[in-house]
């Protein structure tokens, strides 16, 4: 249910800034591009800024190019801004944004387990299969029509985090929420373009050096891939081309979890975690300081990459019920 101090503090103000989480994926850009074009269709003043990059695969979405990136913040800022808006993020430090972003008022909108609760107005759904979703139920309490072009952004959200309806968060609410999208106009046709379609070249070069260091453990059950800088530079990609590439491994025959670490300094990691099923491979993520959902999640960790993937390892197997991990795999 939205909150009535939310629903407020958006019809009031008339200036605002939004915002997500670093490293943003299709529900984080989705999302936020739907939110800023609904703001407009009322009139109303609308800037995003991200930490980090749009990834190329959601570079081709209505309004993309106008996004601010970087950790300077956009002209004007903050008094050009009433306050921010916040989407998927269920602690203000993942934006890469907390010192400047603290200067406004906040407005947190989020669907993760542990959202700290961080704004003067906060709207956390756990059920919500994505926050496109949440923000398409927005615009409708708020009385502003959906057009198509949002519809879209709104539906690559919903099929984004939902894994194209594969996680076990394609519930009821997830088909009935698309089905009302694509009577306001969104086209899935499109929306699969840009989710399988409109790959950089960057990006499906990076797969093959990603997939040149596949490993299976625990008898095939748990698998292990990982990018280093030197293979970004090799496949001429960038940070944002390896969304995704953590599902490859994953549609193995019998692989029900899988450890992606991409390495984003000397010793520094970025780990992604994806499972099939029952196995929570957020429970894993949240005690190193991440989180996520149960079939995908991710944390940052620094040590030396033989040793931090043999630990994950032992953690995804652990999680599947097995502790026959064969580490020469």
């Amino acid at each position: 249910m939205i909150p009535e101090n939310l629903s407020l503090l958006l019809g009031s103000h008339r200036r605002f800034l939004i915002t997500s989480h670093a490293n943003p994926d299709g529900d984080a850009i989705g999302s936020e591009i739907g939110l800023m074009r609904l703001l407009h269709r009322a009139g109303k003043a609308a800037r995003i800024w991200n930490f980090h990059p749009t990834p190329g695969t959601y570079r081709s979405l209505p309004d993309s190019a106008g996004i601010h990136v970087g950790a300077e913040p956009p002209a004007g800022f903050p008094a050009a801004f009433d306050c921010a808006v916040v989407l998927e993020c269920p602690t203000l430090d993942r934006t890469g944004l907390e010192e400047r972003l603290a200067q406004l008022p906040l407005v947190n909108i989020d669907h993760h387990l542990g959202n700290a609760l961080y704004g003067v107005a906060n709207w956390v759904d756990t059920e919500a299969p994505a926050v496109g979703v949440m923000v398409a139920a927005l615009a409708r309490r708020l009385g502003i029509a959906v057009d198509p072009q949002t519809a879209d952004c709104l539906l690559l959200a919903l099929v984004s985090d939902t894994g194209g309806f594969r996680f076990s968060n394609a519930t009821p609410a997830a088909f009935e929420a698309a089905a009302t999208l694509v009577r306001e106009g969104a086209r899935p046709e499109q929306v699969s373009q840009w989710l399988n379609e409109s790959q950089p070249e960057g990006a499906v070069r990076l797969l093959g050096e990603l997939l040149g260091t596949l490993e299976l453990h625990a008898g095939g059950r748990v698998a292990s891939v990982h990018l280093t800088l030197e293979m970004f530079r090799r496949a001429g990609a960038v940070a944002g081309d390896s969304e995704g590439l953590v599902d490859s491994p994953r549609s193995i025959a019998g692989v029900e979890a899988v450890a992606m670490l991409r390495e984003t300094g000397p010793g520094q990691w970025k780990v992604s975690l994806r499972s099939r099923g029952p196995v929570d491979v957020q429970a894993v993520a949240q005690r190193r300081g991440g989180g996520g959902h149960k079939n995908a999640a991710g944390c940052k960790v620094e040590g030396e990459l033989a040793g931090l993937k043999t630990t994950l390892v032992a953690e995804l197997a652990s999680a599947l019920g097995t502790l026959e991990v064969d580490h020469d795999a």
